[in-house]
């Protein structure tokens, strides 16, 4: 596919783009389809952080339609409250990017409902928007979803006697088994697209590693992962650069149904978008059925 970059990214004049996170990745989304055209809706908990980055972008696109609202993906109440301001705000979605996430907190936490915190909010919190925001985006022609996944997904596997981390907590593979969740929901989507007709497209896609804040947001800024980010930070691939597969398998044409993406180069860690390597424990399609019915019956949203 060449170099994609941004400058490849065609119009999205007339689009409403729903993207979760306020920060580096999400950022760098939402500012690129500001840029593009596209009317943008940056979902995220912190209203301040929110608002910081709506004026940033408008700072730098003055013609940018972009506003913030509130999201907390580890409350399924809020996450519905989103839902129901965005059916009476807007007719359609075509594009959801379900990006934001946490990352290694040293200690099992919790989400409102009683989920552990990387599964309940980087899978079960965007299961559940989905859901809750079909509607919306089967009344938009060829409307997008796109699933954000990890190089961690690689080591990442359900346990489905404890998914929920009750019997003992081990951060990195716990959020790695998230990850591998957010890619077979994201496949599993797909597949049901496809067979009810939803026309909806499901895409993954994964930054390789990123500059963003969320080593230090996750497991503490004195933590071992934090202090490689803050120290080497040439390991790192700049966050706008982490973005390009995310806003590949966002808008471009060639961005295959059911496909996944992430960066070119060196293990998948840093480039410019290319097909991804898929897990194989993420094609076991039996599994995916039984995350999806795990999902349903955890979060009460029915796709």
């Amino acid at each position: 596919m060449g170099k994609w970059t941004i400058g490849d990214m065609p119009r999205q004049t007339g689009r409403v783009a729903v993207v979760t996170g306020t920060g580096g990745l999400g950022f760098e989304v939402a500012q690129a389809l500001s840029r593009a055209g596209a009317d943008v809706v940056i979902a995220g908990r912190d209203p301040r952080k929110g608002a910081d980055a709506v004026a940033q972008i408008q700072s730098e696109v003055p013609v940018a339609k972009v506003r913030f609202s509130v999201l907390d993906l580890a409350s399924l109440t809020s996450i519905a409250h989103f839902a129901e301001r965005l059916r009476d705000e807007q007719q359609q979605v075509d594009l959801l990017v379900n990006n934001a996430g946490v990352m290694v907190p040293p200690e099992r936490r919790e989400t409102a409902d009683g989920f552990e915190l990387q599964f309940g909010t980087n899978h079960l919190g965007h299961f559940a928007l989905t859901g809750q925001l079909l509607p919306l985006l089967q009344a938009s022609p060829g409307a997008r979803v796109v699933s954000v996944s990890s190089v961690a997904a690689r080591a990442g596997s359900v346990d489905w006697d404890d998914w929920n981390a009750r019997g003992g907590y081990d951060a990195m593979p716990v959020y790695a088994r998230s990850k591998i969740a957010c890619l077979m929901f994201a496949f599993e989507f797909e597949r049901r697209s496809a067979a009810a007709g939803w026309n909806i497209r499901s895409i993954a896609a994964h930054p390789g590693v990123a500059r963003t804040e969320l080593l230090h947001n996750g497991p503490g800024r004195g933590s071992m992962h934090s202090r490689v980010r803050s120290l080497l930070p040439f390991l790192f691939q700049p966050a706008a650069q982490g973005a390009l597969p995310l806003l590949f398998a966002a808008t471009s044409p060639d961005a295959e149904p059911g496909g996944y993406y992430g960066p070119d180069r060196v293990g998948e860690t840093r480039g410019h978008p290319a097909k991804a390597k898929i897990p194989p424990q993420a094609l076991a399609g039996a599994a995916a059925e039984q995350l999806w019915t795990l999902s349903q019956d955890a979060t009460g949203v029915r796709l």
